[in-house]
């Protein structure tokens, strides 16, 4: 016999989904731009908000069914579950961020989280075993997992594609679509019998829609939390254009060295070792970019930082990423002439931009101005170098 839903919790369980997809692609797309500790608690934020919102709509999807048999739900699977989906939806995020842009990693990153749902799905399904025999058509389940892998590459893909990205609701219905999908055929397959020996229990003290509505408020205020912390504020201007019309001093903190394992020295200053060849008469040009399919073009002076992606780049503005059809060496004789440097093989930074440069560890990172915090590794070979630029213009008010 098919089961029975409350239609306003199968719509809850919906909206939870497609919000807990918006923030947590929302805050992936800022963990390829950041390094180090930032990076981390992106990728921890992202993973987080998006299993808060896959959990939470699989719960609400559950409590939504109106079971034949009175059911109580075991803690162990039931928060096992939640764990499965931190992790698996957070290797996923690494995958599509941080690996290179291979065939291997497009197909790897969907069914790591196609996969994970069904998992965190089934793990959570183990949870009413203590109340009900649950058998399954195998045909459902076999259609629950494609729909989770395909539904989950489409939304990858659409949210990580720099070069024609749609609006990022589309991405996140997309993926909401994949969990509400996936969870609704899942069921439509499964069929509940109560178990002979066992008590019928009490009745629950909490009911079901009650239940529903709770674990929807925390969901949602876990989401609004994590969309408060790691999205940063956007202004009112156009990205990166009121900070450029303005003269920076910005250069004045780039003798701040951090050596490693001195934390809590105060910053000092080194001498420059030798002055810096003088700057080139030739004008830099303006670079080509795309964004959601649309071409523009973007002027030095508001360029922040460029980025390879493999044989492209993405140029950064100080708020957001764009797509350039560019090679990072292209990039770099086009900005010829201008404050830029190549610190890393896959980087150039805007020396106008810089707020600081330390140490941590073995490694070495550029710190950048802009409303959306900004890190930039800096390789061993250019460190020298870098240093001595920046020095160089704080001696001559640059």
């Amino acid at each position: 016999m098919p089961l029975i839903y409350e239609p306003s919790l199968v719509l809850l369980s919906l909206l939870i989904a497609i919000q807990g997809s918006y923030v947590g692609l929302r805050i992936a797309l800022q963990i390829k731009g950041s390094h180090g500790s930032t990076r981390r608690l992106l990728l921890a934020g992202a993973a987080c908000s998006l299993a808060v919102g896959i959990w939470g709509m699989h719960f609400i999807g559950m409590l939504a069914a109106r079971l034949p048999v009175s059911v109580n739900y075991l803690v162990l699977p039931t928060l096992l579950s939640f764990l499965v989906c931190v992790l698996v939806v957070g290797v996923a995020l690494e995958a599509v961020s941080l690996w290179p842009r291979t065939y291997f990693t497009l197909a790897a990153a969907p069914i790591v989280m196609g996969g994970g749902i069904v998992t965190m799905h089934y793990t959570g399904m183990w949870a009413l075993h203590a109340s009900a025999h649950m058998v399954h058509d195998f045909r459902l389940v076999g259609a629950s997992i494609v729909i989770s892998i395909a539904a989950s590459a489409a939304a990858l893909w659409l949210t990580f594609n720099e070069r024609r990205r749609p609006s990022l609701f589309v991405c996140a219905l997309l993926l909401g679509l994949a969990i509400s999908g996936m969870h609704y055929t899942a069921m439509a397959g499964a069929a509940f019998y109560p178990l002979t020996n066992m008590i019928p229990p009490s009745s629950p003290a909490v009911s079901p829609d009650l239940l529903a509505i709770v674990v929807a408020f925390v969901a949602f205020a876990l989401s609004g939390v994590f969309l408060l912390t790691f999205v940063p504020e956007q202004s009112s201007q156009t990205p990166g254009r009121a900070e450029a019309l303005q003269p920076l001093e910005a250069v004045s903190f780039a003798t701040e060295w951090v050596q490693a394992g001195q934390a809590g020295e105060a910053p000092r200053a080194e001498p420059p070792a030798v002055f810096a060849e003088p700057p080139s008469t030739q004008v830099p040009k303006m670079l080509p970019i795309e964004r959601e399919g649309i071409k523009l073009s973007i002027s030095p002076e508001h360029i922040f930082a460029v980025q390879a992606d493999a044989h492209y780049t993405s140029v950064f503005d100080g708020l957001q990423s764009f797509f350039c059809p560019l090679a990072i060496g292209e990039v770099e004789e086009q900005l010829a002439g201008g404050p830029f440097l190549r610190v890393h093989r896959s980087h150039l930074i805007n020396l106008d931009r810089v707020k600081c440069v330390r140490r941590a560890g073995d490694n070495t990172i550029a710190e950048l101005t802009g409303l959306l915090p900004r890190t930039v590794p800096v390789s061993r070979a250019k460190f020298n170098e870098l240093r001595t630029v920046l020095q160089n213009r704080t001696m001559t008010g640059d």
